[in-house]
């Protein structure tokens, strides 16, 4: 059971690290050009259309169980 939650937390960790690191960084979308070399690891905007999804197929599952 510790392995598994050391494997969750682990990966929260990760997750918040390149958050952190890419909300530091400049986007190449804001300053044209000129920010080339420090360019986001992770498209936040396409990771937050993704999860949506996720969660709305979730929830339309659940209800689609829930009521039988």
């Amino acid at each position: 059971m510790r392995v598994f939650l050391g494997m969750i937390l682990g990966a929260l960790l990760l997750i918040a690290g390149v958050y952190a690191y890419d909300s530091q960084s400049t986007s190449t979308v804001a300053n044209g050009q000129s920010a080339s070399n420090s360019r986001t690891i992770v498209n936040w905007d396409v990771a937050a259309t993704d999860w949506n999804a996720l969660k709305q197929q979730a929830h339309s599952d659940w209800i689609r169980l829930s009521s039988k």
